[in-house]
């Protein structure tokens, strides 16, 4: 179904790097980019532009732009998100989403990546030795980093910075007019290595979603769409939150197909359990 075919990326922020080598190596596409696609029109992590949709619409939107322009019917966008981690308390998250779009065989696969393997922050520094510590810790030089005034503020803050003497030259220009400066890591991908690798591991996980066919209809994209808790302890035998199978729907013909004990037990520690350890 892929073999051969152009797939356009749909990225002005340089993820074909982390993206096109996986999925021309599993489905045999080729992979290009068009350089007028402006992605920011749909949001920034800067928040001069505001994302108005959640990320997999933002992600849909991305694609069908890229399309109209390439007059291609074979795309893929990712759209992440960056933020207190849902479940682990004070981690810092990167949640990626990638969707795979096939117009031709009226195709949407999603993969999502929820990863703690992220730089995200920010912080006001008003001084070399505060601005330093954050930079050391944000990874810089090999991640970018963003001055600006402060977290409100969206005019005159200055991207991309990848050089100390750029830094200091911007914090000090800041602290001279402002007396104050908001530093932050530049999340966009070229600027991002630990967030590109990030978006190069759900992309893996993309491929074999959509190598992944229908035992009845044979359409790729056969995955998981839902995960059943449940898994009951094993002294009281009360449910537990930990999952006890994963639920496979098909997008196509509606075959359905349970998975019981994915992980490979069917009990749980009582130490996971709400009523042996509330």
């Amino acid at each position: 179904m892929f073999k051969g075919r152009s797939i356009i990326i749909a990225t002005k922020h340089q993820k074909e790097q982390a993206i096109a080598p996986v999925f021309e190596k599993e489905l045999g596409v080729k992979c290009f980019i068009v350089p007028n696609l402006d992605t920011d029109q749909l949001g920034t992590f800067t928040g001069e532009v505001e994302r108005k949709s959640d990320p997999i619409t933002t992600a849909r939107n991305k694609c069908v732009v890229a399309m109209e322009l390439s007059n291609c019917d074979l795309a893929i966008a990712s759209e992440g998100s960056f933020g207190p981690h849902p479940s682990i308390s004070f981690i810092p998250a990167d949640d990626e989403f990638l969707l795979f779009i096939d117009k031709k065989y009226g195709l949407e696969i999603i993969a999502r990546e929820l990863s703690t393997e992220t730089n995200f922050n920010g912080a006001i520094v008003t001084t070399q030795e505060m601005l330093m510590a954050f930079a050391k810790k944000a990874k810089f030089p090999s991640h970018g980093l963003i001055l600006r005034k402060s977290k409100e503020e969206f005019n005159g803050m200055i991207k991309g910075i990848t050089e100390p003497a750029q830094l200091l030259a911007a914090f000090n220009h800041l602290i001279e007019n402002f007396k104050t400066a908001y530093v932050e890591t530049d999340m966009r991908a070229m600027y991002n290595p630990t967030r590109m690798g990030v978006i190069e591991a759900v992309a893996k996980k993309l491929v074999e979603k959509i190598k992944s066919t229908c035992p009845a209809c044979h359409i790729p994209g056969f995955g998981i769409t839902e995960v059943k808790q449940g898994l009951p302890c094993k002294i009281c035998n009360y449910p537990t939150q930990s999952t006890i199978s994963y639920l496979y729907i098909c997008q196509r013909c509606g075959f359905n197909q349970e998975e019981k004990y994915p992980k490979g037990k069917k009990t749980e520690d009582p130490m996971y359990c709400d009523m042996c350890n509330p």
